[in-house]
């Protein structure tokens, strides 16, 4: 039962991890290949659901920190290969008698060190597979993970606990750098199954010639995170001059381009901006459309609202209202041009300043 428990708790973990890690994974992947490749993505987060149900499988159940006494030397055991005299010790299996095989599976003599042989067995798979190592990185990478198992119920949850409240058994390193090696051997007949991680490599890099819809609003997205940054430190440096935004805004959005033949995030993620005759104009212009519409447009609006509000006296009420509504039609414009990047529609100041998303990724996953 206590099994089923620490799989569901990482199941209903494991949206909340892949929502922090999505954004970094998203642009790793178009930095390194210009594309995300779906299979490669399935193997990834199946390889985080994996780890966090064997973490829970390790530190489930908590118990009461009232519960959790010492001495801590109850709590280790250093003899190595004691679950062989204590399953000759307690099990129920007799030579000769077939039915006792049965009842002695059922035994936590038997499956205790069964689940903890098998629960490292896909590590070893997907070291083997995605991750490209080799029989000896396989057990040093499997030796280390059962070693933070262990420390982490020797140090009761990082110290959460004045005790452990597991064991600290030399014999589940030895089992669970086993069953990594079993699954490294395991893994073998199957290679012939899957694409080659060499070939999920190939195809996201020929994907990531052309410039997708999701490439463009990342950089976007991007794009609006360091413009923030850059602008905080720019304001810090230059305190008290006026206009510093707009000359942010265009240091950030033209200038830079213009020298870089991108944005800093373009550059990054591998999209280069192609500008007719490299004219400064058009990147002057396309910042100043971007400027208008996505920050002056909805600065006007607000503006407008309190203008009205103020002169049609409304209540306090009905302002609440209007002004619930002015926000969400402000939010409804952003998530609507967001779309539209993510759809790979050109926006109206890519068309007026003739300006073409570029991609950098050549066929060997090197910059041009």
């Amino acid at each position: 039962m206590g099994y089923v428990v620490s799989i569901k708790t990482a199941v209903f973990i494991f949206p909340l991890v892949s929502f922090f890690f999505t954004f970094p994974y998203i642009l790793k992947q178009y930095h390194e290949f210009g594309s995300i490749n779906k299979f490669r993505t399935l193997i990834v987060y199946s390889f985080i659901l994996y780890l966090l149900c064997i973490y829970f499988l390790v530190i489930l159940p908590l118990p009461n920190k009232s519960d959790v006494t010492g001495p801590l030397s109850k709590m280790v055991r250093l003899v190595p290969f004691s679950f062989v005299s204590d399953f000759i010790r307690e099990t129920s299996f007799e030579w000769g008698d077939i039915g006792s095989i049965f009842k002695a599976l059922k035994e936590p003599c038997f499956y205790t060190v069964f689940y903890n042989l098998l629960m490292t067995v896909p590590f070893g798979m997907y070291l083997r597979y995605y991750f490209k190592k080799d029989l000896k990185e396989t057990f040093f990478l499997s030796l280390g993970l059962s070693l933070f198992f262990e420390i982490t119920q020797l140090t009761g949850l990082y110290f959460i606990y004045p005790y452990p409240y597991r064991i600290f058994d030399i014999d589940d390193i030895i089992i669970n750098t086993l069953g990594g090696i079993l699954g490294y051997y395991i893994f073998g007949p199957f290679k012939k199954l899957l694409p080659l991680r060499e070939q999920i490599d190939e195809d996201s890099i020929k994907s990531g010639m052309k410039v997708s819809g999701l490439r463009r609003a990342t950089m976007f997205s991007l794009d609006v995170f360091l413009f923030l940054i850059f602008f905080s430190i720019v304001k810090a440096v230059f305190k008290g001059i006026h206009y510093l935004f707009a000359a942010s805004f265009i240091i950030y959005y033209a200038v830079i381009p213009f020298y870089l033949n991108s944005t800093l995030a373009g550059r990054f993620l591998n999209v280069k901006i192609e500008v007719p005759n490299k004219a400064i104009l058009r990147y002057l212009l396309r910042s100043f459309l971007i400027y208008c519409h996505y920050f002056f447009f909805p600065y006007f609006v607000f503006t407008i609202s309190i203008y009205l509000r103020v002169y049609f006296d409304m209540n306090v009420r009905l302002a609440l209202y209007f002004y619930i509504g002015i926000f969400f039609f402000i939010g409804l414009f952003y998530i609507i041009n967001f779309i539209g990047v993510l759809r790979n529609k050109k926006k109206f100041y890519d068309k007026i300043s003739d300006i073409k998303y570029v991609s950098t990724i050549s066929e060997k996953g090197n910059l041009k």
